[in-house]
């Protein structure tokens, strides 16, 4: 058995600072890690952590330091990726010890039983996600090193539409490019993203895509034309992604609630 968890959208900031003047993001992530580690014993061996994008709020060199200080008590290996509020430069330099010299942050590592493969979908300057002609061979090329093993492939930017109007104007901008790299993989592929603070299930090419929900706020599913731009201060926990000759995903919520209880039969 291969265990990842993921964390998506931790929106760290220096210390001391609040997301758009109201979110103690470091306050949640702090919390949500505290809780993992009180359930460890329950969900066993985690493999490694992933997380899939705005590990920042605003791309700074002390928000990544703040990032790591934060994470740490997992004592966990940890691969990340870039989200459209992260910055290339200061992320490299926080994670040189994992992240390529140059280039779009594109990486392949062997986790167990589990091919895992982060893509970058940063346009710095922009919200928008693209994968580059440079990230999309890259991806290819690594689907073919994993040879039919099961796949776990993260990127930060939704490969499909989520229906929040003002989300999806932010979108993946080639979500089909995406889908002719992937549809083919002969092995077991599960798809994990960010970027929409919620947790969605979707099918790309015939394969499962997963939104991993964020331990600091979400967005309101809310379809119509005009629904409010904002955010909502509901914090959604986590995911924890399981191979054992298939793939099971989890959502870990912030807190468990009083309990257990034991049923009642008459």
């Amino acid at each position: 058995m291969t265990t990842i968890l993921q964390i998506s959208d931790t929106h760290i900031v220096a210390p001391g600072g609040l997301v758009a003047g109201r979110l103690d993001t470091a306050d949640a992530l702090d919390r949500l890690v505290a809780r993992i580690g009180a359930i460890r014993h329950q969900i066993g061996v985690l493999d490694a952590v992933l997380v899939s994008g705005d590990l920042s709020d605003d791309g700074s060199a002390q928000s990544y330091d703040h990032f790591k200080t934060l994470i740490t008590p997992l004592e966990v290996p940890l691969h990340v990726i870039p989200g459209n509020h992260d910055a290339r430069a200061p992320m490299r330099a926080a994670f040189a010890d994992q992240i390529p010299g140059a280039g779009p942050i594109n990486w392949d590592h062997r986790t167990g039983e589990i091919c895992l493969i982060g893509l970058d979908t940063l346009v710095e300057g922009q919200k928008h996600g693209t994968l580059t002609v440079e990230t999309l061979t890259f991806l290819r090329d690594a689907l073919v090193r994993a040879d039919g093993a099961p796949v776990l492939l993260a990127l930060h930017h939704p490969p499909f539409s989520c229906g929040i109007r003002f989300m999806d104007d932010i979108g993946l901008t080639n979500q089909q490019d995406f889908a002719d790299a992937v549809g083919g993989y002969a092995g077991e592929l599960r798809i994990v993203c960010g970027h929409i603070h919620a947790m969605m299930i979707h099918t790309v090419a015939g394969q499962v895509a997963v939104s991993a929900p964020s331990p600091n706020s979400t967005f309101a599913y809310d379809r119509r034309p005009d629904a409010p731009v904002g955010f909502h201060t509901q914090e959604d926990g986590c995911l924890l992604h399981r191979w054992d000759g298939g793939f099971q995903s989890i959502r870990i919520g912030p807190n468990d609630g009083a309990g257990p209880f034991p049923f009642k039969i008459d």
